[in-house]
């Protein structure tokens, strides 16, 4: 089951609508280089050039670690799982350099 659950005049309720904003796909573009990443290993490769290093903490994610900060960015192995919520965190802790936007 997929949409957003949506609460008004006290009743919660599923919107399935496909024209919903938050149902659209996303993507994460690259400001410097306008590039929609594609790849975890294009996505590594950007995150390697901003400082960020490979953490082997956890052999179900792939993480990355900053050592100038305590901020660590955990992704799902495979990238067909990448979604929204990742490419949110990664914007968050690289402001200016990333931006999500609807494809």
């Amino acid at each position: 089951m997929s949409g957003v659950w949506v609460f008004k005049n006290g009743i919660i309720r599923l919107n399935e609508g496909s024209d919903h904003q938050s149902s659209r796909k996303k993507v994460l573009v690259h400001l410097p280089t306008g590039e929609v990443v594609s790849s975890y290993a294009s996505l590594r490769q950007m995150l390697m050039g901003l400082g960020w290093e490979i953490y082997y903490g956890d052999i179900e994610l792939l993480q990355f670690h900053k050592a100038s900060s305590i901020d660590l960015i955990s992704l799902p192995k495979e990238f067909h799982k990448f979604n929204s919520i990742y490419m949110y965190d990664i914007v968050v802790k690289n402001p200016n350099v990333f931006l999500v936007k609807d494809c």
